[in-house]
């Protein structure tokens, strides 16, 4: 598989509006990226509604639930009642830990398989890996901790990275929580630095990084030092709160290096770690860190030195002149020309989740059972990403998945040789065999929903065209479109597909008909989940 850019002509590097032809394809294209698998319907709303009006609906954040009790091991919170704000129970905590944590890899799989048009799954994604922690200490303070990143998942670059240094979550995975001036400890005063807001570049000297030095690091995990975690697995505290004691906090001054200006850092308490990081901010190069992730996520992985030469700065004089806002460039990249380009279209493999997820959400498959049937068929989907090589609530490293960040090979990652063997073999069994079976209950693609919200359902021609449209981010061949034709008529001619639809529209509830196209549907999907074209975006 190879969905390298081919570029048979200039590529467009412009980043001005998009004006050109607003088609299905573009519109496609548009969904495919900032959604975790879009609906038919989705695809021919943003055609009607145009560019400007659809990415609008895109950048409205949208609000997320509650997970709720449904495992047996829950201690405390009663079923059917949320447990985030809930303490612990005295003694044994992990038979209830291990139900919470059940409960939030549910929930997080009922979020991305929701069908909201809204960017936010897919940006709080961006940041899961951006920041990335393995969740392992209170399911209370990782769900607060995902609800963080998805609430301000395109606000303030600068204020997240704020949040998020103190936030629990952070100060227990980087031992930021026994970082004390007795003994400074250095973890998350790197991976601010090299990971979170700056980045490294080339060593240039001994502790010389290009944009911060080793003696950077020392003084940072200085200023850094005095922030605790409190309610850990309490049983009576219903919160996990960091918090700030001044006795542990080192209270002379720290000197930054030329890269910061020099500047030397007196006692500020609780708030020094917030001036140290205005201090970072101040280099615009933490501008250049994040948009040039933010153009890897969303247009193309191969950092071509014309896109470093003239796509990159126009996104960072945004983010510096919108104080480190994300939305604005976001959005100036979605409605841009090069967005657009026909070379960007297919660039990059679906990652796990959304290679997985976009077989449910396409097809607007929701399990309608009870709670603890419906939490169990998600956190099956959970386990299933996690296998592929995606644990949303683990990434492999404080780096996040490889496939975001490992050149040269990026996201080709997600499709080794184990990797791919599972993809097919999911599509398989979540499409055209029994799907996930809990409680005598199944849960897999609904291929009649895909059938019946296509443009014109009774026309073979039709139907592949549409599915073309809705999974492959770029145009197949003829005899590859007639080969999955062949399929949905089982080798008849077109005429009989028209018959067997329509009688099944005629005769509702009836398994008869209904099963007949069913089938012929799912066979269709099973082949085109199992094509290279539906690994890309």
């Amino acid at each position: 598989m190879q969905p390298d850019v081919v570029v048979d002509e200039p590529v467009t590097l412009s980043m001005n509006p998009y004006t050109g032809p607003w088609t299905r394809a573009e519109a496609a294209h548009l969904l495919r990226r900032t959604l975790v698998g879009p609906t038919f319907a989705q695809i021919q709303d943003a055609v009607n509604n145009g560019m400007n009006a659809t990415i609008a609906t895109l950048l409205t954040p949208n609000t997320i639930d509650l997970p709720l009790t449904y495992d047996p091991g829950e201690a405390v919170a009663a079923h059917g009642t949320t447990w985030v704000n809930t303490p612990y129970p005295t003694g044994d905590t992990a038979p209830t830990d291990n139900a919470r944590r059940r409960s939030l890899g549910a929930w997080i799989m009922k979020r991305l398989n929701s069908n909201d048009t809204s960017i936010s799954e897919k940006m709080t994604l961006f940041w899961i890996n951006h920041f990335a922690v393995t969740q392992q200490f209170d399911a209370r303070s990782a769900y607060d901790y995902f609800k963080l990143l998805h609430d301000n998942c395109l606000g303030n670059f600068k204020q997240l990275v704020k949040d998020v240094t103190i936030h629990p979550e952070m100060l227990l995975f980087l031992n930021g929580a026994t970082n004390t001036v007795f003994s400074p400890n250095e973890n998350y005063a790197r991976e601010l630095l090299e990971l979170f807001s700056i980045g490294k570049g080339p060593q240039i000297g001994p502790g010389d990084y290009t944009y911060y030095t080793e003696d950077d690091v020392a003084a940072g995990a200085k200023i850094l030092t005095g922030w605790t975690v409190n309610g850990l697995r309490d049983s009576v505290q219903t919160d996990v709160q960091s918090a700030f004691q001044m006795n542990l906090h080192h209270q002379g001054t720290k000197q930054l290096s030329s890269k910061f200006g020099s500047v030397v850092m007196s006692n500020q308490g609780a708030n020094e770690y917030s001036d140290y990081i205005d201090i970072i901010f101040q280099q615009n190069q933490c501008a250049v860190f994040i948009c040039t992730k933010l153009y890897r996520y969303f247009v193309n992985y191969d950092m071509t030195q014309d896109v470093i030469d003239n796509v990159i700065p126009v996104m960072v004089t945004t983010m510096i002149n919108n104080n480190y806002d994300v939305q604005p460039v976001v959005e100036q990249l979605l409605k841009s020309e090069h967005f657009y380009d026909i070379s960007m279209r297919g660039t990059i493999i679906k990652s796990p989740i959304e290679s997985l997820m976009t077989m449910f959400t396409s097809s607007m498959t929701q399990p309608t059972y009870d709670l603890d049937t419906n939490s169990e068929m998600y956190l099956n989907l959970f386990w299933g990403t996690s296998v592929m090589g995606q644990n949303y609530a683990a990434p492999p490293s404080v780096s996040g998945w490889p496939a975001y960040y490992q050149a040269p090979s990026y996201t080709k990652l997600w499709v080794n040789s184990t990797y791919i063997k599972l993809r097919f073999d999911y599509a398989i069994w979540l499409t055209q065999y029994g799907g996930i079976n809990i409680n005598g209950n199944a849960f897999k693609v609904k291929a009649l929903n895909v059938v019946d919200g296509l443009s014109l359902p009774n026309d073979a021609v039709s139907v592949i065209n549409d599915l073309c449209d809705l999974y492959f981010s770029k145009a197949i061949s003829q005899t590859e479109k007639d080969n999955l034709k062949s399929i949905l008529t089982n080798g008849l001619p077109d005429f009989e597909w028209t018959i067997q639809y329509n009688d099944y529209q005629n005769n509702p509830g009836d398994p008869s008909y209904s099963d007949p196209v069913r089938i012929r549907v799912e066979l269709v999907l099973t082949a085109m989940f199992r094509m290279a074209q539906y690994q890309t975006i």
